[in-house]
């Protein structure tokens, strides 16, 4: 259960950070209000809600726009009527790519979402056409800071963690699903982590540098300018 991580590959590492400010608030607002609408509206007793609001807190979203994205789940709100959709298919070279969406008009996505696939050199496929060679599992990152590796190894696999790594400064926990509230509660003597998420997770990457590190960008890059997608996942290792 230790070794070396490269966790940054695992979702398109220029991730929804590296966006406009007003698009990254549209896509945390989604998430708080699927989250609120498919659990309790309070974070305390929703696992799923926790994390997306410490998500938009730590990319300093105002407070009033938490309240509004919990408030359109409530029952008589009329708003908040998103879909969650997952796409698979292929980047340029072949790599392996999973898009997540959230949306309230599917035919819209669907559409957008195969034009993108199709001018930037990628191949739409099935459900299930390579989300076979990922892993779905929660994440979790700290900084070392918090304590040494063999307390922060006994914590997370009492917790219910499948594997802890190092790396670099960080200390790399992952889980299966049914164990992401209890390990999430695991840690929380350590404070607030970095990252707390579920991800798809590659079994085997494909080096990529180069000319074919710049297609992917630029076919990532397309997809997550769009409002509906909310995370992509590729088997890309991007070589520095």
């Amino acid at each position: 259960m230790s070794g070396h991580s490269k966790w940054a590959n695992i979702q398109h590492r220029k991730g929804l950070q590296d966006k406009k400010r007003g698009n990254l608030f549209t896509k945390l607002a989604k998430e708080i209000t699927v989250a609120a609408k498919m659990g309790d509206p309070n974070p305390d007793m929703n696992p799923r809600l926790r994390l997306a609001v410490l998500a938009a807190r730590k990319e300093s979203m105002p407070n009033d726009n938490i309240k509004r994205a919990i408030a359109k789940a409530l029952p008589g709100s009329g708003e908040g009527d998103y879909s969650e959709i997952r796409y698979e298919g292929y980047a340029p070279g072949g790599i392996s790519v999973i898009v997540e969406c959230l949306t309230d008009n599917k035919n819209r996505t669907a559409s957008d979402i195969r034009s993108i696939f199709s001018k930037n050199g990628g191949n739409l496929g099935e459900t299930g056409s390579v989300s076979f060679n990922f892993e779905h599992v929660g994440f979790f990152m700290y900084k070392k800071e918090i304590g040494d590796f063999d307390t922060v190894f006994e914590t997370a696999l009492e917790g219910g963690a499948s594997n802890v790594e190092e790396e670099d400064e960080n200390y790399i926990i992952t889980c299966e699903i049914p164990d992401f509230s209890n390990l999430s509660k695991a840690l929380e003597k350590f404070g607030e982590p970095e990252k707390a998420e579920i991800i798809w997770q590659p079994k085997l990457t494909v080096a990529v540098d180069g000319e074919g590190a710049e297609k992917i960008e630029r076919f990532t890059d397309a997809l997550e300018d769009n409002d509906d997608v909310q995370k992509v996942y590729t088997n890309a290792e991007f070589n520095e």
